[in-house]
């Protein structure tokens, strides 16, 4: 099949920008994943749609402050570095490897160096700040994107987290531009381990509220752990979308999490997967030889779902609305079906939904 096969017209004017306020106030698209039918209701509404006995299932990983913007050094000229993962193992408390995207990809060669001083909560760097982190480019990332580098961080001041975090931003979508609100609405309110570039945006629509009173009604809530990396930023490239090749994220799955799904399949309840990324993780999980999940801890995925895939685990799907052609349209399509995916974006967009990050939410059910 074609990468065109997954396309559709998106509005620049319906990129939401900000984020809903109260999160669970945004719009909420429910999808028939059988017969295609399609309602339009608010995101808290989603009460109405679950059981007692079903189980959500959320990504709980928390986005990273990993987009650094700094001066070379000695020149000064404006560098940015974008971490993405960790290479090797952590060297010591004040200095680490990391795989990372850098900016100007053509002059920051190994041997460059960057340095970043201290940015307030909303990302701005302060007047007075002083350099707190030092990146040195080490190596080209062997098989790796145009501009991916191995980079060595130092911190100048305080330890190599505290730097991170007094010198970085959260790395938003390029889509979105210029927002200065606050950070922490780009992270879920469940969100622990700081081990992504991205976050599940499926899961901001939660509020602690909803989440109670889910609970109360008897629906469950388990996690798993999928480190957003690279390929949440990247197109297909290719025109055939059998040829995309995906770059591989870890994931974690605990026999605690497996237990829960198991017993709600086995009580007749539903598995709903909050997000794509809990979803590529559930799937990753399951032992086709074995019919069953395994519990997985820092292992590995490349798993690209389309078409075709025969999905084992979730019963239901919450969902942002996502950028044409990307290999997440290619995920949804192949839960619900493409046709009825591309008549429920084209809903949306005549609709005036808010798309993509910061945008509003679905429900395939």
């Amino acid at each position: 099949m074609l990468v065109s096969d997954f396309d559709y017209n998106l509005p620049e004017e319906l990129i939401a920008q900000t984020p809903m306020e109260p999160r669970d106030e945004c719009r909420l698209m429910v999808l028939g994943r059988q017969s295609g039918a399609i309602e339009h209701r608010i995101f808290k509404d989603i009460a109405e749609y679950l059981r007692p006995g079903d189980l959500l299932v959320a990504n709980e990983s928390r986005v990273l402050a990993s987009r650094l913007l700094g001066r070379k050094v000695p020149t000064g000229g404006n560098a940015e570095v974008l971490l993405l993962r960790q290479h090797g193992p952590i060297a010591s408390s004040q200095a680490a490897l990391w795989e990372a995207l850098v900016k100007p990809g053509k002059r920051l060669k190994p041997g460059a160096a960057v340095e970043f001083v201290e940015r307030d909560s909303h990302g701005r760097e302060l007047p007075d700040g002083e350099a707190v982190l030092r990146a040195e480019v080490r190596e080209w990332v062997e098989g790796g994107a145009p501009g991916e580098r191995v980079v060595e961080l130092t911190a100048l001041k305080g330890s190599l987290d505290e730097a991170i975090h007094a010198a970085g931003k959260l790395p938003l979508p390029p889509y979105i531009h210029g927002y200065e609100g606050e950070s922490e609405m780009y992270q879920t309110v469940y969100s622990k381990q700081e081990s992504s570039s991205a976050a599940p945006t499926a899961g901001l629509h939660f509020t602690d509220a909803l989440l109670e009173r889910l609970a109360a009604m008897g629906v469950g809530f388990a996690t798993v752990e999928l480190e957003i990396g690279l390929d949440t930023f990247r197109i297909p490239t290719v025109e055939i979308a059998e040829e995309h090749r995906m770059h591989s994220e870890r994931i974690h799955i605990s026999q605690a999490t497996i237990d829960r799904i198991e017993r709600t399949k086995r009580d007749g309840g539903r598995v709903i997967a909050v997000g794509t990324t809990s979803m590529r993780t559930l799937e990753s999980a399951w032992s086709a030889e074995e019919g069953r999940l395994f519990p997985l801890d820092g292992a590995s995925t490349s798993l690209f779902i389309l078409p075709g895939y025969e999905f084992h685990v979730a019963d239901g799907l919450i969902t942002n609305f996502h950028v044409p052609k990307s290999t997440l349209m290619m995920l949804v399509s192949a839960f619900a079906g493409r046709e009825s995916i591309l008549n429920a974006y084209e809903q949306a967009v005549a609709n005036r939904y808010r798309m993509l990050s910061f945008g509003d939410a679905m429900l395939i059910i």
